[in-house]
């Protein structure tokens, strides 16, 4: 039997924590600022700590099976996105129209890279390739994010960004500059990340508190809350579950016609079904005005709490099931 915590992990109980913290204390005048310094120092960290968990030997393993790794990024930037636009008049219906530009800035975001890669260990997959095909995505989702959002989202979701490039500019500096600067040290400090995985996973966590924390402070502030239903984030829920399960049957559905062996389309299933909270978080702040970013995050909070239960559960049958797995 599984136990609670994988339906409902600390992790997001503390996320909930934040925002009730947010919604009775936020931050307000000379604290929005300190804020903001704290925020982007701490996901300038988690990018570095990223860069430097990244094996070198993993991509290089993962990357000469470019079919599969084609595949993950049509899903997560192409399909997805389709599904959010052609389901638009009944996500509208069920959520509102202050929702769904949430929901679409969800489909358009990258990959998970950590869960992404456990789950596929977890479920017997090819592990190389889940570390290629995920590390790509966050990547690709630097430069291919802002463009998708000012495409899909146009003046809703846009006008507050600026110009496209300067929207790049500003993620590369605050995610790519350290991911890659991280990278660069891994041979110096490879080792220490390597067995301080339980510390940095504070360091994760850590940071994404700070954006949800600020991010719902400045919602609190603009008063936005009171214009969303508390049903409207019910259905939020059963849209993310069904979008969930659209691309996880199709990412199956695809392994097989593609005629992927049964471990690479457990790497696809999990890799192109993930979306991340924990780079979908410090983006939002860019792309977005601060009072806006709470509730374009919320789709994403509900997603990640879905994808993570789902998943799990997924993970686990695979791995009871066993080799035998490989005919099917």
């Amino acid at each position: 039997m599984l136990r609670f915590r994988q339906f409902l992990d600390r992790f997001t109980l503390m996320i909930i924590g934040a925002v009730v913290i947010a919604a009775i204390v936020p931050a307000r005048g000379a604290a929005v600022d300190v804020f903001k310094v704290l925020t982007a120092s701490a996901i300038a960290l988690l990018f570095f700590f990223h860069g430097a968990r990244l094996s070198r030997m993993a991509i290089l393993a993962g990357a000469g099976h470019w079919r599969l790794q084609l595949v993950v990024q049509i899903i997560s930037f192409v399909v997805f996105p389709l599904l959010v636009l052609l389901s638009r008049p009944v996500i509208v219906a069920m959520v509102g129209e202050q929702l769904y530009p949430g929901v679409l800035y969800l489909a358009v975001l990258p990959g998970t890279v950590q869960s992404a890669i456990a789950f596929t260990a977890i479920a017997r997959g090819n592990v190389s390739a889940a570390v290629c095909s995920a590390s790509a995505s966050s990547l690709i989702g630097i430069f291919l994010t802002p463009l998708l959002v000012k495409l899909l989202l146009g003046v809703s979701g846009g006008e507050e960004m600026g110009s496209t490039s300067e929207a790049i500019g500003r993620i590369s500096v605050q995610i790519l500059l350290p991911f890659v600067a991280g990278h660069i040290a891994r041979p110096l400090i490879g080792a220490w990340v390597d067995n301080h995985r339980k510390w940095l996973k504070a360091v994760d966590q850590g940071s994404i508190l700070l954006v949800v924390y600020s991010a719902f402070s400045a919602a609190m502030v603009a008063q936005l809350w009171s214009t969303i239903e508390p049903l409207s984030l019910v259905l939020l829920a059963v849209v993310c579950l069904v979008l969930l399960s659209l691309v996880l049957m199709l990412t199956w559905w695809l392994g097989r016609v593609l005629g992927f062996s049964f471990s690479d389309r457990v790497t696809l299933l999990f890799a192109g079904s993930k979306k991340s909270l924990a780079t979908g978080a410090p983006m939002a702040q860019v792309l977005f005005a601060a009072s806006g970013v709470g509730v374009m995050l919320i789709p994403i909070m509900v997603f990640h709490q879905i994808q993570l239960m789902v998943c799990a559960v997924l993970a686990q049958r695979f791995a009871a099931r066993g080799d035998a797995s490989s005919d099917d």
